[in-house]
């Protein structure tokens, strides 16, 4: 399973990809999305540089003004303080727009990559989500970009930002004075650098305790959300057991981590203050000798060593922003890569009068994920126009493959599927697709309203071609009732509707498609009584004129089939009608029937 570069819910931090020229590549791959932005882009580097100088102006000003106290005029004085001023005013205008520009170009940004990456999605093959759980998906689409946003607006300003300071500071510093950059070289990067990792190594030991403090979490929700089994298995004791052993071990991790912690600033009050105190004294130094330096040198060169310090010490951070900016990129290019279908809609959909036959020819298929298991061997059956053919069989015979097939959502190894005489491949997907609607035994609606989902069958579809559909469909007098009537919100997956409500509101949505051909998937099994008549009797008028298949398990729904088709370990078995399998001694669809018999007895 794939890992996800975002922050969960229980406090663990998203873990980093190493910083490689591969990883590199894929990260400056996504500036082919900053494209479009690309002036404003310009400008706000241009901003960023300019306001980055600035600040390295203002040691600079501040130590002429220094000098200025001892050998300057009034004149001067007031000259550099208002040029001091006029810097930060500066500086202000820039950061504004800097800021302000750096956000319209990673929101426009990230908009495109996302509107790039769900239309890339949705038209990827069914292989593909196969092998992909949706929370990992739906991770890419959000805490990935998220995370690439906070890089977009932040981390790649302040890593340009850091690099100018450190690189003009230190040009600037030997300016000043060679002797004293040469001395503070060898001292304040080391310590800084030094704090840092220190730094770092105190991090992991906080991320240890979270991810301890999360796992206790976890023991708590389990707990509580299997309280009955935990009281049934009388385990009370085990469970406190268990906490108790997780939340010592959170104040183990947490000892260690102040133990450090506190080594930490203790090293850094010396070390790092100890540098600077080194760096003033070596200048003093240099001042009291006559070396070509001032007093105001002197503040110049700890401004910028206090700049420089800084700057180095952050980079750590931003480097590990930019490790997990890469693996968010790496996920997000990972399905960026991935083949789609081709969904060329250039065959207008045939009506159900014009597809004479479906035929299946000696047809071999193993999902690709399961190579090794062959799920379909040698199937060959065929549908004629307006007949009603049912496939029926054990549980994992390989039915609803059969119908997932019809749809093209995986191609066959060998054999053929034929509409009219005409290979399903060579259809494009978008037409072949057009041909059909399936009703399904779970009926997964979306979480709008009645009309957006009777309407997900024809976009575009006026009220009164929805409403004739839901009466044909059984569900206007449902629907009808509900103060709000299509307006209705049917909640997240149709939860506000019963099991028969929703099945109904699908074949409303199959009848509004019009449909050549139509796939029945145990569309009836999961319902009481009452809701299977009203269902049955919707479906029969669905069914009418039209080419259908029929998966049932439930052999009462299909004993008026043109077709029975028994299928058994990817094989058919038997084929013929009701009364003509029912003669077969010994054969499946008998005992099947013989058992279901029993079973109502």
């Amino acid at each position: 399973m794939a890992k996800f570069h975002q922050k969960s819910i229980d406090g663990r931090e998203p873990p980093k990809k190493k910083i490689t020229r591969q990883g590199l590549r894929g990260f400056f791959r996504l500036f082919r999305f900053v494209k479009p932005q690309r002036k404003a882009f310009f400008v706000g580097l241009v901003a960023l540089a300019f306001s980055s100088l600035t600040m390295l102006v203002f040691p600079m000003l501040m130590g002429d003004l220094l000098d200025s106290a001892n050998s300057g005029t009034l004149d001067s004085i007031n000259r550099l303080g208002f040029i001091l001023l006029a810097v930060f005013f500066v500086n202000a205008i820039l950061s504004y727009f800097r800021i302000y520009l750096f956000a319209i170009v990673t929101q426009k940004t990230l908009a495109l990559l996302r509107q790039t990456t769900y239309n890339h999605l949705i038209k990827l093959p069914m292989a593909f989500f196969s092998s992909r759980r949706v929370g990992e998906l739906n991770s890419r689409i959000s805490a990935d970009i998220a995370l690439l946003q906070e890089t977009f607006t932040t981390t790649l300003a302040q890593f340009i930002r850091q690099i100018i300071i450190i690189v003009g500071g230190i040009t600037l510093l030997t300016i000043i004075s060679p002797r004293l950059t040469l001395f503070m070289l060898a001292f304040v990067p080391v310590v800084a650098v030094i704090a840092r990792f220190f730094g770092t190594y105190i991090r992991k030991l906080s991320k240890e305790a979270q991810d301890n403090v999360a796992d206790s979490n976890t023991i708590v929700e389990e707990t509580l959300q299997a309280i009955s089994n935990v009281k049934a298995f009388t385990n009370e004791g085990f469970e406190k057991l268990r906490y108790k052993r997780k939340t010592d071990e959170v104040i183990e991790v947490a000892l260690r981590g102040a133990k450090y912690r506190g080594l930490f600033v203790s090293f850094i009050f010396f070390a790092l203050f100890g540098s600077i105190v080194g760096v003033i004294w070596y200048g003093v130094y240099l001042v009291n000798q006559g070396a070509g330096m001032t007093s105001g040198d002197l503040f110049k060169f700890v401004l910028y060593t206090v700049f420089i310090a800084g700057s180095i010490s952050g980079m750590a951070d931003l480097y590990s922003q930019i490790q997990k900016a890469i693996g968010a990129t790496e996920n997000l290019m990972d399905i960026l890569e991935e083949k789609p279908e081709i969904l060329e809609e250039n065959l207008v959909a045939a009506k159900a009068k014009d597809v004479r036959e479906v035929r299946f020819q000696k047809v071999l298929f193993s999902y690709p994920s399961r190579k090794d298991i062959q799920v379909l061997k040698d199937i060959s059956f065929q549908v004629n126009k307006g007949e009603q053919v049912a496939l029926v069989g054990p549980s994992g015979a390989g039915k609803s493959t059969i119908t997932a097939l019809l749809f093209r959502f995986y191609d066959i190894d060998s054999g053929k599927i034929l509409i009219d005489g005409k290979d399903i491949r060579e259809y494009d997907l978008a037409g072949l697709r057009g041909l059909m609607a399936i009703v399904p035994q779970e009926v997964l609606l979306f979480g709008g309203t009645i009309f957006e989902n009777i309407q997900y069958g024809k976009p575009g579809a006026g009220k009164e071609e929805i409403i004739e559909a839901a009466k044909q469909a059984n569900a206007w007098e449902f629907i009808d009732r509900f103060p709000e009537g299509l307006e209705t919100k049917v909640g997240e997956r149709g939860v506000q509707l019963s099991g028969g409500q929703r099945q109904r509101i699908a074949i409303a949505r199959a009848i509004l498609k019009d449909p050549a051909i139509l796939i029945l998937d145990e569309a009836t099994s999961s319902l009481d009584s009452e809701s299977e008549r009203l269902v049955q009797e919707a479906l029969q008028k669905l069914m009418l004129g039209r080419t259908s298949v029929i998966i049932a398990h439930r052999l009462s729904t299909i004993r008026n089939a043109d077709k029975i088709v028994v299928i058994d370990k990817g094989e058919v078995k038997e084929a013929g009608t009701h009364d003509e399998l029912l003669k077969i001694e010994g054969g499946i669809y008998r005992n099947l029937s013989a058992l279901q018999i029993d079973l109502m007895g």
